[in-house]
């Protein structure tokens, strides 16, 4: 499938080769390299992947130069190319598939070998959920992929062409996975301690997290399978251990901000300036008076009539040519000085970016799971329970990004854009919240946009390359050369490779109750 996947299978069937000659030990110990040992401990081998995989979702690649335009978080000021989808097609985003599986899920794949070999529930039950929630971006992000034959070029037998196995059957396996892995790890040992940056290898923090990634999982499936969506909530809910119940159960990945490993965000803005707040998130949160707003956005100053004036916050229309989007360059906000490192190459923005923890998955968008599924009276819960919910959630998100103010938090729930109105309205409410809450994940805020419409504001810019926001990314180039035949079967599968085709999940928008119809993410 990728170039490691070829490579590991290829060694797999020299070593069948090998096997038919004479005394061939000799032969292979030539290739043994003893300052670089193969069996590397799955305690390193999991701080690697945990690391690569949160850079890689979370990170400066598929969130800050991919999703994060996409869901309309932030906007391009001077190099618009992703804001138009131009470098969103696979010629640019190759990477984001053929990445994981040669490195960060090959890694996890290793761990869990040697975990369930040792029978270590406490080391391959964390890499599974890990493994998990990889796969689950890669899935949600192509729609079928390569997942059952994937990941075992090295074992013979294995196929050098691996299927695309079809979405509804994938995440059929994530939900089992993570059953397995959240029962096993009722009775696991701590057994990565340190190497573990996550959790610290507890069990229960894993536990934990695995049950509320299977419940965002669930919620996904809502609109084309709404009994397997129910069920696998209830089932999410009950599971031991249960889901993340405070912000001190976030999975969240603590940067050591030393030079070396930094907040890939930070990285990312020591280096260039051509990100701003979009329009879309700035609008919503300004009218809402939302306390978050001096900590997603750096305040600047209105250049109205050609110079400065008021200091304000303010984002920008998505989609821009370079030449009409620089008439924004100092008259709309920054992402918030938290996110920056201090000094960059271009000034001084203040904050200690490089030291800014990842978030994984939260409590905030658990809490805001468990109120939709309250409204929507499954999963054992009812619409009473609702508005409780809903203001659990933000309330979490306030904490989350440092708003402890009691009477802020009181004042920004009674605001009339987000006192809680129930029904329709109200899940209209979770959504848009949800997605706000969601800065900094925009694989998983795009996600949600594409099952709920809301906002129903995001519409491609105005020199976008196509008129609807897309609900896909096209697959990678290098599998047109190297697994042509299952490519094309999957394409004639699920439909054509282009933006606007819709997967397994998606293909029922109007089952949403949020769904606005036709003129979802549709530029007028």
């Amino acid at each position: 499938m990728t170039n490691r996947l070829r490579v590991l299978g290829f060694g797999a069937a020299v070593l069948l080769l090998g096997s038919a000659a004479c005394n061939n030990d000799k032969l292979t110990s030539l290739n043994v390299n003893p300052n670089s040992p193969e069996a590397v401990p799955p305690t390193t081998l999991f701080t690697s992947a945990a690391r690569n995989s949160v850079a890689r979702w979370v990170g400066g690649g598929y969130d800050l130069r991919g999703t994060e335009w996409l869901v309309q978080h932030l906007a391009e000021v001077q190099y618009p190319d992703e804001d138009t989808y131009k470098r969103l097609q696979a010629s640019s985003t190759s990477g984001y598939f053929d990445g994981p599986y040669q490195g960060e899920l090959e890694d996890l794949q290793k761990v869990i070998q040697a975990g369930v070999k040792a029978n270590q529930a406490g080391t391959w039950a964390p890499a599974q959920i890990l493994r998990t929630w990889g796969f689950s971006y890669i899935t949600d992000t192509f729609g079928d992929i390569p997942y059952s034959q994937a990941l075992n070029g090295d074992s013979l037998g294995s196929t050098l062409n691996p299927k695309y196995d079809l979405q509804k059957d994938i995440y059929t396996d994530l939900f089992a996975k993570l059953a397995a892995a959240s029962t096993a790890l009722t009775s696991a040992t701590n057994t990565l301690g340190a190497a573990d940056p996550i959790y610290g290898g507890d069990p229960k923090g894993w536990q934990k997290f695995a049950n509320s990634l299977r419940a965002r999982l669930a919620l996904r499936l809502i609109n084309a399978d709404p009994a397997t969506a129910a069920t696998q909530l209830a089932a999410a809910f009950a599971a031991p251990g249960g889901v993340f119940a405070s912000n001190a159960d976030h999975a969240v990945f603590q940067w050591p901000g030393d030079g070396i490993y930094n907040n890939p965000w930070s990285d990312n803005f020591s280096g260039r300036d051509d990100h701003r707040m979009s329009q879309t998130l700035m609008n919503i949160m300004l009218a809402s008076n939302d306390p978050r707003v001096p900590i997603y956005a750096q305040p600047t100053e209105d250049w109205t009539g050609g110079k400065a004036g008021a200091v304000q916050y303010a984002g920008m229309p998505n989609g821009l040519t370079q030449d009409s989007a620089q008439v924004y360059f100092n008259s709309t906000s920054r992402p918030g000085a938290i996110f920056y490192p201090g000094q960059t190459i271009y000034g001084f923005f203040g904050g200690n970016g490089k030291a800014q923890p990842s978030y994984i998955m939260t409590y905030a968008e658990v809490a805001f799971i468990r109120a939709e599924a309250a409204e929507r009276g499954i999963a054992g819960l009812n619409a009473a329970q609702a508005p409780g919910l809903y203001t659990a959630a933000i309330t979490a998100s306030l904490r989350q990004w440092g708003i402890t103010s009691a009477a802020d938090s009181v004042a920004f729930l009674a605001n009339s854009n987000i006192a809680y109105r129930g029904g329709t309205p109200g899940l209209i409410q979770i959504a848009i919240q949800k997605w706000v809450a969601l800065y900094t994940d925009g694989g998983t805020a795009w996600s949600e946009w594409r099952r709920t419409c809301q906002p129903a504001t995001l519409v491609p810019g105005l020199y976008a390359i196509i008129n609807t926001v897309p609900r896909r990314f096209e697959y990678s180039t290098t599998e047109v050369s190297v697994n042509a035949a299952q490519l094309d079967a999957a394409i004639a599968r699920q439909g054509s490779d282009i933006f606007q085709t819709r997967m397994y999940w998606d293909k029922n928008p109007g089952a949403a109750p949020t769904y606005p119809g036709a003129s979802c993410g549709t530029r007028p």
